[in-house]
């Protein structure tokens, strides 16, 4: 999985030291909030007690990063719990969080609705990833099941890009389920512009840590990359529960 430039940075910078010598308390919060923003071009979200001893979490624009108590040190990646089966702490700080960002996403979201629904994924996604279309092909297999799906735009080429107005004309589409399943099948979509805010979606799945498509996040905020199949997604969401 190819690292976002900002994470690239951020890899190159593993044991860097910061421009501060602050703890992660009361003011000192700020000042690394404000030392990561200045390194990294990095906004901050919150920080918080790393599953480490001595460490700091930082849940941010580009993902989780972890800091020393100190404010010197900092890296980027995944920390796993082996006594619990190798289950993935990184990924659970961000997994509600990723639940209250994606609210003021809702009302902008295309939603495939089942009919007995069960239960709800949100997938991000891109109009011209094979898997993608490969998933919305089988979207009455999902339904079927009782999995409502519904959809935010990644453009895998950033924003702005051909492949983000792509993504524009199909959510401002006088009918945007059509458009998307027109789009998914090879179709040309009319270009339209509407107030759809295509560069937040995309930024708010970098915030998740996303950097491919498509990305499913479970009702727990836990996200699954990759396709699944119908079947297989519905046993990832039992076993989620």
């Amino acid at each position: 999985m190819k690292m976002t430039k900002a994470l690239a940075v951020v890899a190159a910078l593993i044991f860097a030291p910061l421009a501060t010598a602050a703890t992660a308390t009361g003011s000192d919060e700020a000042q690394l909030k404000q030392a990561l923003a200045d390194n990294l071009g990095v906004e901050v979200h919150s920080i918080s007690d790393a599953p480490i001893n001595g460490l700091y979490q930082a849940i941010t624009d580009r993902g989780v990063l972890y800091i020393s108590a100190d404010g010197s040190k900092l890296f980027h990646g995944n920390i796993y719990d082996l006594n619990q089966r190798m289950k993935n702490l990184t990924d659970a700080a961000l997994a509600g969080p990723r639940l209250e960002m994606m609210q003021p996403f809702e009302d902008d979201m295309l939603v495939y609705k089942a009919k007995n629904e069960k239960h709800v994924v949100t997938i991000f996604t891109d109009v011209d990833c094979g898997y993608c279309r490969k998933l919305h092909a089988e979207m009455d297999d999902y339904n079927d099941l009782g999995i409502t799906v519904r959809y935010l735009a990644f453009p895998r080429r950033g924003v702005p890009s051909a492949n983000a107005d792509e993504m524009q004309a199909v959510w401002c589409a006088k009918d945007p389920l059509k458009a998307m399943t027109d789009a998914k099948a090879g179709g040309n979509v009319k270009a339209a512009s509407c107030d759809i805010d295509i560069a937040g979606q995309y930024k708010l799945g970098q915030t998740f840590g996303i950097s491919g498509t498509p990305a499913i996040v479970l009702e727990n905020g836990s996200i699954v990359p990759g396709y699944q199949p119908p079947q297989q997604l519905l046993q990832t969401l039992e076993r989620s529960q």
